[in-house]
């Protein structure tokens, strides 16, 4: 399955055995007093069930001996033990559970059974709600004998610095209010922990008529919808370590409540006769992430028996979205309930057995980056069949086995999928996911690369390459500084318009929350933060390379006419690359095998240190620098292109492990193998993709590339590369092919059609390595091309003595009086300066023993 369950707590693994110790040991102890637990000739767990999971892990069950006698335990999670709390020696079916995090006070709320009655005018209905002071037993005090059920949940603070004098209590009435009481303790001796004043407690009314909460554990907030002038209105409120609270939000929704019963989530565990007392109609859920989205999922009740609806509430980006699935042959209901769970930048949507969603709500725009799966389909049968109730921090409850789950994504049926999938959409969706989500990154980036070279062809909507690139950057970079995944791209696609088969989505606009309160922390920052993004958002925001593209192609334009702009510009540029590189070189502890990083390679330094340049202005322009810090941001932008370069080399390597050119030593002679022309397909496809969306490459790659064209491509098919811009001729490169290929009449038609394609200023400094006539006469040629231009004024006189090489050749007569002149009118023009043998007289010989060679004379 896509989602793995492991169990965090199993009640009859990890309880059972501890009580069946416990009993036993009692059993043997003749003196054992009458609160110490559970009677010893009780084996019958079927009583035995959890109430209440508290927020630092510690789960809370209750079950009955033989003579009904109520036993409350204790298990923590991290410590992986038991503890008793308390037994109330009588028979009372328990609605609500909850204990202080210091285990000196146990709340508690339950229903006489009828046999407890004094008479039988009582109620059978009457709820007590009990405070104990359990550190040690000492007294009960009774906080609500009223005939309407209570739920209790102690507040925990999450700054737990100071964990005393004072516990809060909340009171969740099924008369639609809630109350906080403030319960003040003091230690009477050592080990003795009494509550002061403990005839009035003080208690504070902040919430009434309300018709459903949830309660959020981790993070000590209440949710909660009122119903106001026919509008339902969710609001929020946050506790604190003390005693204050603030209602943080509030917002209309689009939710129907036609059930005016009470509805509570993840108020402990809901029983047969809370359930009489709940509303079990509506499906409604919750859910935040540590990146500030919002999100709030309803089970919509469709008119259509053969569809099923939900509908999410994307709060953190203005809009909402319905989705339907069809459900075939099957009638909604008869069918169990949607269950949501939220896994922080996703929510998992599922019905047992026809349809799992995987919603990302980090970024819910385009539905390629969520994954749909409807019908009968492998990757759901593991999920249990009994609804999960998602509790706060990646947990969930199976309230019907008693187990408590942390739920997180199966990386390896996710790379599975990945491969055994041939649609496009969930291909994008399941990438994305591993990349948000996986673990053992460097691992998870070397099978990703391999599953992108096996189906390049294969992806028709988009570039895996790409994506790939880009989505590894945001999830790596883009979630620790706020506002940082709004300037940065998080895919390669902007736009995404085919259908996905059985599912239909409607979107629609939204109310934005409204904050009620002016200082923000922690994830209230963050959500802010996005509803300030989507009020005033601005496309600009996010950053491109098409500002790199201009520049990046304006200085090599510029570089090829033997411009150059102030040295001050491009020693900032390329100090950029230096430091990207050295950055990259800190990082790698492996060595390579491809030969990389082992020239200058000035243009993809050039566009290496643009990119780091302009995305650097783009975060300094939006970032606030001055709570962030100037030399953070430098870092990041160094980190994200060395980043970048580093996936790019990993893609080198793993080819390069594949093929096994371990041992391939860096030369031109000689026929490519099949492991080379497999490695040269695979730089054709990376310089396309990275091409198309002008990222720097690692310097190096041109020249690699170039060897192996020469080695794999017949020479027709190797000029054509070069001609259409895709092989490009490094100084490097030439250099190395013109001394390792000797002169046969096969090389020499190789060098020639080389180095007559060689741009000037690498054919300046390349010319000196090849010393044949051939070369000679493509210098002269060019000599003569970049100086004839420039001729626009008749021909003066010459008084340069010119007997050293006149020769009886009227055209090249001509030719060198030009020239002559040329030369010592336009010094400067020589595209050969600092090549004293190139010059009017190198020309006239090279023309008349080229002339020579041609003739056979």
């Amino acid at each position: 399955m896509l989602l793995q369950l492991s169990a965090a707590f199993d009640l009859h693994q990890d309880v059972v055995p501890w009580l069946k110790e416990r009993l036993s040991a009692e059993a043997a102890a003749p003196v054992a007093g009458p609160r110490a637990g559970l009677d010893p000739v009780e084996n019958n767990y079927e009583t035995l069930h959890v109430v209440n999971v508290e927020r630092n892990g510690k789960v809370i069950y209750s079950c009955k001996d033989s003579k009904k006698n109520v036993f409350f335990g204790l298990y923590d999670l991290q410590t992986k033990k038991n503890e008793h709390l308390y037994t109330f020696e009588k028979d009372l079916q328990v609605v609500s559970c909850s204990v202080n995090r210091e285990k000196t006070l146990l709340a508690v709320s339950f229903v006489q059974s009828a046999k407890e009655r004094r008479n039988e005018l009582q109620p059978a209905s009457k709820c007590l709600t009990l405070l104990v002071e359990i550190h040690p037993v000492n007294n009960v005090k009774v906080l609500k004998a009223v005939d309407s059920c209570i739920w209790v949940q102690f507040l925990y603070p999450i700054d737990e610095r100071n964990p005393f004098p004072e516990s809060h209590l909340l009171l969740i009435s099924e008369e639609k209010y809630i109350e906080q009481f403030h319960i003040q303790v003091f230690r009477e001796d050592e080990n003795r922990v009494v509550i002061r004043n403990s005839g009035r407690l003080p208690a504070d009314r902040i919430v009434e008529d309300f018709i459903w909460a949830q309660w959020d554990m981790s993070e000590q907030r209440l949710y909660y919808f009122v119903l106001k002038k026919s509008e339902s209105i969710l609001k929020c409120i946050q506790f604190y370590a003390d005693e204050k609270f603030n209602l943080i939000f509030e917002v209309p929704l689009d939710i129907s409540f036609g059930d005016t019963r009470l509805t509570l989530v993840n108020f402990g565990y809901e029983d047969s006769q809370n359930r009489k007392v709940l509303s079990k109609d509506l499906n409604l859920r919750v859910f935040t992430s540590h990146t500030g989205s919002l999100c709030v999922c309803y089970n919509k009740k469709s008119d259509v028996q053969k569809q099923v609806s939900y509908l999410v509430f994307y709060l953190h980006k203005g809009y909402s979205k319905t989705f339907t699935v069809d459900l075939g042959t099957l009638e909604y209901q008869s069918i169990k309930d949607i269950t949501f769970l939220n896994l922080d930048c996703y929510v998992a949507v599922y019905l047992p057995g026809h349809f799992f969603h995987l919603l990302n709500t980090q970024h819910p725009d385009l539905m390629c980056h969520s994954l749909f799966i409807t019908g009968k389909n492998e990757k759901m049968n593991l999920l249990p069949d009994a609804p999960l109730q998602s509790l706060s921090g990646a947990l969930a409850w199976d309230w019907c086995s008693g187990k408590l789950f942390r739920v997180s994504f199966n990386q390896s049926s996710l790379l599975h999928f990945l491969w055994s999938s041939p649609l496009d959409y969930e291909r994008l969706a399941v990438l994305n996911c591993l990349l948000a989500q996986g673990r053992n990154p460097r691992v998870l980036e070397v099978q990703i690369i391999q599953w992108i070279f096996e189906n390049m062809k294969t992806c028709y909507a988009f570039d895996p390459i790409q994506e790939f690139l880009i989505a590894s950057l945001y999830w790596k970079f883009c979630l620790d500084i706020n506002n940082m995944d709004k300037l940065l791209p998080h895919s390669s696609l902007h736009s995404w318009n085919k259908e996905i088969p059985g599912v239909t989505m409607v979107t629609e606009e939204i109310l934005l929350p409204l904050m009620k309160i002016q200082s923000f922390k922690g994830y209230w920052e963050k959500l802010n933060s996005n509803l300030e993004y989507v009020k005033y958002a601005k496309p600009h925001l996010q950053y491109s390379n098409n500002v790199v593209r201009r520049e990046w192609r304006n200085l090599i334009s510029e570089e090829k006419r033997g411009k150059r702009r102030s040295t001050v510009y491009f020693r900032n540029i390329l100090e950029n690359a230096v430091k990207v590189v050295s950055n990259l070189e800190a990082w790698t502890v492996e060595s390579r095998l491809a030969p990389l990083f082992q020239e200058e390679d000035n243009q993809q330094r050039l566009l290496i240190g643009l990119m780091v340049s302009e995305l650097k202005e783009h975060l300094l322009r939006n970032l606030p620098v001055q709570f962030i810090g100037k030399k953070k941001i430098e870092q990041l932008v160094l980190d994200y292109v060395s980043k970048m370069l580093d996936l790019l080399c990993q893609m080198l390597e793993t080819s390069w492990r594949k093929h096994r050119l371990d041992s391939w030593v860096f030369h031109f002679d000689g026929r490519g193998s099949a492991g080379e022309f497999a490695v040269f397909h695979t730089m054709t496809q990376i310089l396309d993709s990275v091409n198309r969306m002008c990222l720097p490459l690692p310097p190096g790659f041109h020249t690699v590339y170039m060897a192996l064209g020469v080695r794999c491509l017949p020479l027709h098919c190797l000029l054509r590369y070069i001609d259409d811009g895709v092989l490009l001729l490094t100084e490097t490169g030439v250099m190395k092919l013109l001394k390792d290929l000797d002169n046969t009449e096969k090389n020499e038609k190789l060098k020639f059609s080389i180095v007559e394609r060689l741009p000037p200023f690498i054919l300046q400094k390349t010319s000196q390595f090849w010393d044949h006539p051939i070369n000679s006469h493509i210098i002269s040629r060019n000599y003569v091309k970049r100086l004839l231009p420039k001729h626009k004024r008749p021909l003066q006189k010459s008084t340069i003595d010119k007997s050293s090489f006149h020769t009886e050749f009227l055209p090249l007569n001509y030719l060198i009086e030009v020239l002559t002149e040329m030369e010592t009118t336009h010094q400067a023009l020589n595209p050969f300066e600092g090549c004293d043998s190139v010059d009017t007289k190198f020309v006239a010989e090279t023309a008349l023993k080229q002339t020579t060679i041609l003739l056979n004379l």
